[in-house]
């Protein structure tokens, strides 16, 4: 094969693999936050609950303030009682008491309404402080992991472009050019295999002339339809037998 076409298939090859590192490594700050924000709204939740039950501590002391206010005025019609003069006035002085009393009634449900979000809010305090420091120790340990693999990768990535530039310098400026340019416009590989007379690229059939010189791999060409730097590879004997064979084969080195 071609020096300058095999050089700029193992370049491509590399820039692949370097391509899929990079996205691993973008990707990884946004899973270390999204892990970082999960610990942070357990936390924000477990802390909005104590807030809450000292909410609800508030609200239980002010309506039991509420309950002895409405005590003393009952004591203190109970007494007025012996003071009333005519039975008109003795009934409105019962009827104010029942009434008071009936607020109490209801001032209570409220209180127990508020023990008994209390306790369910107590409950869930402590499971959550039962499990807070383990959450802190997990996502701890998974970040870590990330921040240890994002490293690996950037030391692997680091090495193929090293490896790369040391290719890329071996590849005649002209080939490279095109490669290069190649890369910023097309999707995909800059660099196609031609397989079955066809580029499999775009997979449009070459010209039987071109096919034949593609095959003979001893100079760089490109797709007429898609300009995309051309190679061939030899199948393997068993596809050869199989489809009656296509020349000698031709290995990459």
């Amino acid at each position: 094969m071609h020096p300058d076409l095999k050089a700029v298939v193992e370049v491509q090859q590399l820039d692949l693999q370097v391509a899929e590192l990079t996205v691993l490594i973008d990707s990884l700050p946004t899973q270390i936050q999204t892990l970082q924000s999960q610990l942070d709204n357990f936390i924000h939740a477990h802390e909005d609950r104590k807030k809450r039950l000292a909410a609800n501590l508030k609200e239980r002391k002010e309506l039991e303030g509420e309950v002895k206010v409405i005590q003393e005025k009952i004591t203190k019609h109970k007494d007025q009682l012996y003071q009333v003069k005519t039975n008109e006035q003795y009934k409105a002085m019962l009827k104010e008491i029942d009434g008071e009393e009936g607020n109490i009634r209801k001032i209570e449900d409220q209180i127990l309404e508020k023990m008994i979000e209390a306790e369910d809010i107590q409950e869930h305090i402590q499971e959550a402080a039962a499990r807070l420091e383990g959450e802190k120790a997990r996502v701890a340990a998974e970040i870590k992991h990330l921040q240890d693999e994002r490293q690996k990768d950037l030391d692997e990535r680091a090495l193929l472009q090293a490896r790369r530039k040391d290719l890329a310098a071996a590849v005649s400026d002209t080939v490279l050019a095109t490669y290069e340019r190649l890369r910023t416009y097309r999707t995909g590989a800059a660099v196609a295999e031609v397989r079955d007379g066809l580029c499999t690229a775009c997979n449009v059939r070459l010209r039987p002339q071109v096919y034949n010189e593609v095959r003979r791999s001893d100079a760089v060409l490109t797709c007429e339809n898609c300009s995309r730097i051309l190679y061939y590879l030899e199948p393997p004997a068993a596809e050869q037998a199989a489809g009656g064979g296509e020349g000698t084969q031709v290995t990459m080195s």
